[in-house]
């Protein structure tokens, strides 16, 4: 194998037996993602009056919980049953590019539905004339394209490299890292991930938290009923925000601080985070909290019995 045409994740090497128990583990927590949210992605298909908005930006944070995890769980239960563990370098640029689709297109997301609170509670009644199907339409378009065309343009950056290393130290493949074993000018991709950084993750958080701080402003102004419907909107999706950005700051300060040492099992904990976590919380919590939603989970799962 040519220099730098494989990759090899080191992490998985001299794991023992305990690799089966990961794998199990895994492969449940894989099968419970794909369940949950595709109970979530159903329902609001089926049911009409769940045709708002709102909730098919839920839906479309599933869609992206399946889309992400879809690059990463097949094959890390594939390597952990796996003597050998080498990547090609088309794979592992292509793993990164979704991954990291995943990680900005959920932001871009959470942005829309910061927005489409922020419509429904300060304008409602204009919000029907403000979020149409069209423009909806358009504003999920772009929230999906927009990251994935970024991300795709610094795969494509890091495919030109030339690399004097071929060893990952990550269970996955991750462009940073790929990016550190290049032996050629980098300067080129460093600056573009910072403008890629501040576009799709601190611009986006950026006019999140505007948003909610405008809800807040208003609520305070409002009456106590109003407040509490306001409240029981929003606080789901501060809820996931929190989560993901949490599992974000840890994966950004794993992987740009050098000289932070922590244990290896720690480590690989904090930096999957992000993969695992959300994925897994966002249909419950969208599920249990939303009573039209889990009204139709629940129809769907007596049907399924039924038949």
């Amino acid at each position: 194998m040519e220099n730098g045409t494989y990759f090899y994740l080191m992490l998985f090497g001299n794991i023992g037996y305990i690799r089966y128990a990961f794998f199990i583990l895994g492969f449940i927590l894989y099968c419970a993602i794909v369940f949950f949210n595709a109970l979530i992605i159903v329902a609001i298909f089926l049911e009409r009056t769940l045709h708002q908005p709102m909730y098919i930006l839920i839906s479309c944070l599933s869609v992206n919980s399946v889309f992400g995890t879809a690059a990463f769980f097949p094959r890390l239960l594939t390597d952990l049953l796996s003597d050998t563990h080498s990547v090609s370098r088309a794979a592992c640029i292509l793993q990164a590019f979704v991954i990291y689709s995943y990680a900005s297109n959920e932001y871009t997301v959470l942005m829309l539905m910061a927005f489409d609170r922020y419509i429904a509670i300060s304008k409602p009644l204009q919000y029907n004339n403000i979020m149409t199907p069209r423009i909806l339409s358009v504003l999920i378009s772009v929230s999906w394209i927009y990251p994935m065309l970024c991300i795709g343009i610094a795969c494509i950056l890091n495919a030109r490299l030339t690399m004097c290393g071929n060893k990952l130290w990550k269970v996955y493949c991750h462009n940073w890292e790929i990016v550190k074993l290049s032996c050629t000018n980098t300067i080129v991709n460093n600056v573009f991930g910072l403008f890629l950084l501040t576009t799709t993750l601190i611009m986006p958080l950026s006019f999140i938290l505007y948003s909610y701080v405008k809800i807040l402003i208003i609520c305070r102004k409002s009456s106590l009923d109003f407040r509490r419907k306001a409240y029981q909107t929003c606080i789901p999706h501060i809820v996931i925000l929190l989560n993901f950005s949490v599992a974000i700051f840890c994966e950004v300060t794993l992987s740009r601080v050098a000289h932070l040492e922590l244990p290896i099992g720690l480590s690989i904990i904090l930096s999957l985070e992000f993969l695992i976590v959300p994925p897994i919380l966002n249909p419950l919590v969208y599920g249990f909290k939303f009573p039209e939603i889990c009204k139709k989970i629940l129809w769907i799962i007596k049907a399924c019995k039924k038949l």
